[in-house]
Formats: C-alpha cells, structure tokens, sequence
C-alpha cells in the first residue's frame, strides 16, 4: 500500500472465500496470507485483521488451513454452509464484514476490504463518507468489480504483491520421495 503513515491504525477484513477461490481459479496457487497482511499493513500500526470463513467439511483438511490463518495473526471469524431444502447452498460473509467494519470505524484511521465483491461498494463510501476513513481494497485485478476499484481510495492488486502468490504444483509424483535440501560448508 502506498500509504506510509506509521500513525495511522489499520484493520482489515478479509473474505477469505473470495480471495481463495480467485487464487485457486485464476492463478492455480493459494494466497500467503502472511505476506499479504505485512504488505497492506505496512508500516502502520495494526488494530485488528479478520478472516471470514465458511466451514463446509471438516474432512476436506479445512480446520488445518483454518489453523494457518491463525498462526499469521489473522482473528477467524466463522460460520457452518447454509444448505437449504432445494440443496443450494449459501455461506458469504458479506453482511458479518460490513457490521464488523462499522463497528471497528471509530478505532481505525483506515480499513482494509480484502475482497473483489462488488456488493461492498455501499460499505465503502459509508466508511468514506460517514466515518471519513479511508478505504482501500486488496484484491485480484481480474476479477475485482470495476466499482469496487473505483469506490476506493486504493486499490492493491494482489497478483502484484512480492510472494504473496504460492503456486500449487498439479502435477506430483507422490511415488517420488521429496526433494532434500543439503547444506554446503564453504
């Protein structure tokens, strides 16, 4: 982010489900979420960073990548998939992310949405134009409304970020043992 105020207070929130989905879909890599908090944050001072998620199986290994998200500070926010009678299925966090941010305005001097979601755009200019905070947006440029970008006071694009893209190898041999790093002495 461009913003180098070491005074201003951060927050951010991050929709998960849209951001990974994005990673797996455009660029077939999953999101470091780490390097993506250093990077928005950057040498401002952190309040508070949320990740909201949607719990769907807990045997597809989803509580392990829960736990990551965790470890690089980020304050989970979750709820189970909503499966109705007709067997659509629902589980965005588009109102919980909203709610949170306002909430949260009064301490921030900035917030961060970490979505391509169009449907935030409401809650961007309310926060500009209520609150008086600024606004930026972390997200992938492909698939990030053109609204959302414009409503914003900044917009990051994630794909630009240094290493904040891990790339997903599709194609491993598991028969092969793991390549092994040797330490040399020189």
């Amino acid at each position: 982010m461009a913003n180098t105020n070491a005074n201003q207070r951060v927050g951010i929130f991050i929709d998960v489900q849209n951001i990974y989905h994005s990673a797996k879909n455009l660029y077939h890599a999953r999101v470091n979420f780490g390097e993506l908090l250093k990077y928005v944050v950057g040498r401002r001072q952190l309040v508070r960073a949320y990740a909201y998620v949607v719990k769907s199986d807990p045997a597809t290994g989803e509580e392990s990548f829960f736990e990551a998200l965790r470890k690089t500070g980020l304050e989970l926010r979750s709820k189970d998939l909503q499966v109705y009678p007709d067997g659509t299925k629902k589980g965005d966090w588009d109102v919980g992310i909203a709610v949170d941010a306002i909430r949260s305005a009064a301490a921030l001097d900035a917030v961060v949405l970490v979505t391509g979601d169009g449907d935030f755009v409401p809650l961007v200019q309310y926060l500009k134009l209520g609150f008086g905070k600024d606004v930026e947006v972390a997200a992938f440029g492909h698939t990030t409304s053109a609204r959302l970008k414009d409503a914003a006071d900044e917009f990051t694009d994630i794909e630009k970020i240094p290493r904040a893209l891990l790339k997903i190898s599709e194609h491993i041999d598991r028969r092969q043992p793991p390549l092994r790093r040797t330490r040399r002495n020189y």
